[in-house]
């Protein structure tokens, strides 16, 4: 077990805290994943399913829920519409004449509440904005109904002349104002805003506007727009503005490490460098001398190429 943690700790660079947590993490998963295989056995020859008396139950829930289900088509038969129908003025009918015409008994007093508020109907096409009346069941009543096809004259200068001569508060303040100038964001530089700036885009307040150049300050500024999506808690459509709205320099110098004074403190205060890599780095330059280009840092093997890729605007030698 001893030679295990010293290939451990010698191949990933771990310290003896850092080793017994990975060797008891390993045990764990170890555990997780036989447990279904154990539990699976432990069930299938201990508990016995008897299907045929579930099924029995279920059926009989179901027939009950059925039994107690309403009927569909009573919602339908609620408009019973005579098969011959005479014609009729809505004006002039009461409830119980609006009913004999097949409507529900909330149907034909809803009808009598539109009528008593907004008066008489002055043509056909009126009775089919009343709310809830189905189409199916204006069309039947449509030839019967004793008004005009169209809206008459009459009534439609007496509409205009109201809202033409409808009394506007303020006439002088509503007349002399100015238009209202549209605002338009110009793109600025993400790498020099201030969080007064980055609170101009919708979506951004206080809280965002901080997160986001604490993390530029950490980074030691953006390389590219795309690095926006790395800050915590950004939702998408922040984002889009946020690339929509923005840009960085092509002449851009982001601040940089130097991996070959850089302590470990420094570089693990770096989002793209884990305390591990940062130990890995120093012990790489102390075990083969200073770093020529900053490539070497591939030659460490917990360092991806992806990883190097994100880092790589950020180092020098």
């Amino acid at each position: 077990m001893n030679k295990l943690r010293h290939l451990i700790r010698r191949y990933f660079g771990f310290s003896q805290r850092e080793v017994n947590g990975f060797l008891w993490l390993i045990t764990i998963m170890v555990l997780l994943t036989a447990a279904p295989f154990l539990f699976n056995r432990l069930y299938t020859s201990d508990t016995s399913i008897n299907t045929a008396a579930d099924r029995q139950i279920l059926d009989s829930l179901v027939a009950q829920l059925e039994a107690k289900q309403p009927e569909g088509p009573k919602r339908r038969q609620l408009y019973n519409i005579p098969h011959q129908l005479q014609s009729f003025n809505p004006n002039q009918l009461t409830a119980e004449g609006w009913q004999q015409l097949g409507m529900p008994p909330y149907m034909a007093q809803r009808i009598l509440n539109y009528r008593k508020k907004i008066g008489d109907f002055t043509y056909k096409a009126e009775l089919g904005r009343i709310y809830g009346l189905p189409d199916s069941v204006f069309q039947q009543l449509y030839p019967y109904i004793q008004l005009p096809v169209e809206q008459p004259e009459k009534y439609k200068r007496n509409q205009s002349y109201a809202s033409n001569n409808r009394p506007t508060p303020y006439p002088d303040w509503n007349n002399d104002r100015k238009p209202r100038e549209k605002f338009i964001l110009a793109p600025f530089n993400i790498n020099t805003a201030d969080t007064t700036q980055l609170k101009q885009i919708r979506g951004i307040g206080s809280k965002l506007s901080a997160r986001i150049v604490k993390y530029r300050n950490s980074l030691g500024g953006f390389h590219n727009v795309a690095q926006l999506k790395e800050v915590y808690g950004l939702p998408p459509n922040v984002v889009d503005s946020l690339e929509k709205y923005t840009f960085v320099p092509k002449v851009n110098a982001p601040q940089k490490l130097n991996l070959n004074n850089a302590t470990v403190d420094e570089l693990r205060a770096h989002p793209y460098i884990t305390p591990n890599m940062a130990r890995l780095i120093v012990a790489y330059r102390e075990q083969h001398g200073s770093y020529q280009q900053a490539e070497e840092i591939k030659n460490i093997k917990v360092i991806t190429a992806e990883q190097f890729e994100k880092l790589k605007p950020y180092l020098e030698v």
